[in-house]
Formats: structure tokens, sequence, C-alpha cells
């Protein structure tokens, strides 16, 4: 599928802005994932299994990486954003360049994790990468995704969607997984956040 023009600019300008941005975004975001967020990566990386391996679509510095090798399965850390990477191999931690927008995912993983990244996916995108994602997955595997409760979209430096949790649950499903669980917290500035563990039909 040929990603239009317009959804591609968009993309390129939030991944260059947190090439300049990624150094204070790790001091913000800290370094252990939120308990809602704990408690999907646990059941993800339970269905994948001793030694599973799981894709982290937008790894940013990190965090969640080092929680779910804390469990006992592989991740394949990847990020749009070069600083990010850069970051991780300051520590010990190896990682690809990988662009959900643009890219193949490969696969099969028993499980996919895209947390707080998929909120800069412009919307005429999101159905095509959460049928990557699902491609990705080998039958049975879990999916993780969070994203941040609303109707709005930005297209300043950072280009931000918001997804009300059935509209967004509504396109999981439309990309051929099956919605496990969901949790809703509030995060940083008063912001609801929606996170999704779904799975590929076996």
């Amino acid at each position: 599928m040929t990603v239009p023009a317009k959804a591609l600019a968009q993309s390129r300008r939030t991944v260059e802005s947190y090439e300049d941005y990624a150094v204070r975004y790790d001091e913000i975001v800290g370094h252990v994932p939120h308990p809602n967020d704990q408690a999907a990566l646990k059941r993800a990386a339970a269905i994948a299994g001793p030694g599973g391996r799981i894709l982290e679509i937008g790894s940013g510095p990190g965090r969640d990486a080092d929680f779910l090798e804390g469990l006992g399965v592989k991740v394949r850390r990847t990020d749009a954003t070069r600083r990010f990477l850069e970051l991780q191999a300051g520590r010990g931690k190896t990682g690809d360049l990988l662009d959900v927008i643009t890219d193949e995912l490969g696969g099969p993983y028993d499980a996919v994790v895209a947390l707080a990244v998929l909120i800069h996916v412009p919307r005429d995108q999101i159905d095509p990468v959460l049928e990557k994602i699902a491609r990705a997955l080998r039958p049975g595997g879990a999916s993780v995704v969070s994203m941040r409760d609303g109707d709005g979209e930005t297209s300043g430096r950072y280009h931000t969607v918001d997804w009300r949790k059935d509209a967004f649950a509504a396109r999981i499903e439309a990309a051929g997984m099956e919605l496990v669980s969901h949790s809703f917290r509030v995060g940083r500035k008063e912001r609801g956040w929606n996170t999704f563990l779904a799975v590929k039909p076996s």
C-alpha cells in the first residue's frame, strides 16, 4: 500500500522532533512502566511463553523492553528515531531502525507491543498499521497497544491523534484481532490513556 504524501510528511516531522527531544523525553517518562501497562505486558509475556519473541514498536528509551526481558522473553527493540536507539546502545542494548508506517514488521512474533507510539500514526493510516501488526503475529499471539483517549488531532511538531476506547477497539477487531482486556488511566497533564490487549485468533 502506498502511504499518502501528507501522512509521510506528518510522520517524518514527528520523528525529526523526537531526534532533538529524546534525551529530555527519557528524563521525563522515567524507567518503570505504569501499573496498567505492566499488567498488560505480563499477560503478553505469559502468552509468548519463556524465551518467546516479542517485537516492540517505538521502544524509545527502552524501559518497557527492559521490563519485558525481566519476564524471560526476548525483545526486538525498534524505533523510527535514531537518537533513541543511540541512547539504548549507550547502555548495551541493541535496537533496529523501523518505521511502522512505511516498513514491514517481519515475524511471526509471539507478541507485538506498541505503547504510547501509535498516537503519532495519522488517523487514515491506523487501519494499515494495525493490519501489519496482525500479520506479524503468530496465531494466538498477543498485541499490546496504548492510545491517548479523546477525539483530537494535532499537526504541530508532533503529529498526534487521540482515539476513544470503543472506536479504537473497533479498529483492532477490524484488523483481525480479538480484544481480550482494556484498562484506563490518567497520565501526565491529566490526559487519559487506554491500554488494549488483543490476540490473533488461533
